[in-house]
């Protein structure tokens, strides 16, 4: 046989071998799904979904859950679970509202504060409540799904105090830039978004600590014998799942210039949505951010298209809790299977 002809024999098992492992890969999978919806979508809206200024909502809309999401990834990552998400980032986005707010009624402080105050102690406040959060997991021992709802509660209830059920306005106008500002003609949000993501998968993928979240994720015991400190690294996690929180907050306040009990309503779903859409077990120790970021992106188009076709909360529930669920199941088979 001459050489040409093993050439030739090599290069269409090469050539199957590579898309055997492009097709085989949990992202490439997902990111054909995100376009089959976004096909899907444009053809039930007649194409409205597909509009340049549609699209850049989507983007916007998707930068602020898809914050929040990667913050509840980290914590999924360690088989725990955040449900105090929505009330964390109602709690920050109406007390940085508060301090920096020029109508008096609802002002908390004696005159307004200025941004560059006002968005670092909302960013401090979700931390606060995300150390609250790892330290009753962490420390205490109670189990992250009643802890985390504990917390929820509590902060909705603050936050309800702080605007007595109001919307609270006439935010600075510096404020404006991170929430409808441009650089080098991209969003702002859209920016912090992509910063995040960078640095999430460079700390997951290329440092100690995102081998710790692994470990512990996949097998506690083992992590622990291996010389991990797990129940720090859980407290850890929960640290970044409220900062992300509340930096989605931020986002959220300045792209209405004001915060209400409305603030972000349904970030919850959507961040568990994202996060188990994304590839990430439930179980903990797998998945990655990529994946989240595609689950981000799957679950903004089918809310934009919703929207669009005038669908009701109600409907939009219904269908975020069915593709939860068949993202669990898909899930649960795929461990059965090895």
């Amino acid at each position: 046989m001459s050489g040409d002809e093993i050439v030739a024999i090599r290069r269409p098992s090469r050539a199957k071998e590579i898309a055997k492992r492009f097709f085989g890969h949990e992202n490439a999978i997902l990111g054909f799904v995100l376009a089959g919806i976004i096909g899907a979508m444009a053809g039930i809206t007649g194409r409205k979904s597909l509009g340049a200024t549609n699209m850049m909502n989507i983007l916007l809309q998707s930068s602020m859950r898809g914050v929040s999401s990667i913050g509840q990834a980290f914590v999924i990552f360690t088989a725990g679970i955040d449900l105090s998400v929505e009330g964390v980032v109602l709690m920050s986005a109406i007390l940085g509202a508060t301090l920096m707010t020029k109508v008096p009624f609802f002002s908390i402080v004696s005159h307004p504060w200025p941004f560059f105050v006002g968005v670092p102690i909302m960013l401090l406040m979700g931390t606060a409540w995300g150390v609250v959060n790892g330290s009753l997991v962490s420390r205490v021992g109670i189990p992250p799904l009643i802890a985390t709802l504990g917390i929820w509660q509590i902060t909705n209830g603050l936050g309800f105090y702080l605007c007595k059920g109001a919307t609270i306005t006439q935010q600075p106008d510096a404020l404006l830039f991170l929430g409808s500002g441009r650089i080098a003609g991209v969003y702002v949000p859209v920016i912090i978004f992509i910063v995040v993501v960078v640095i999430s998968y460079f700390a997951l993928n290329h440092t100690t600590y995102g081998r710790a979240i692994y470990a512990v994720g996949g097998n506690p015991t083992s992590a622990w014998l291996s010389g991990i400190n797990v129940r720090n690294t859980i407290f850890s996690v929960y640290a970044v799942s409220g900062f992300l929180t509340s930096l989605a907050g931020v986002i959220a306040t300045a792209r209405n210039m004001s915060a209400s009990m409305l603030t972000l309503q349904g970030l919850l779903l959507d961040t568990i949505a994202s996060v188990v859409i994304g590839g990430v077990s439930l179980a903990g120790g797998k998945g990655n951010v990529i994946g989240v970021v595609i689950g981000v992106m799957i679950i903004g188009v089918i809310n934009n298209a919703m929207t669009i076709l005038g669908a009701s909360p109600a409907m939009i529930g219904i269908a975020k809790g069915t593709i939860i669920i068949t993202a669990v199941v898909i899930d649960y088979w795929r461990k059965r299977g090895r």
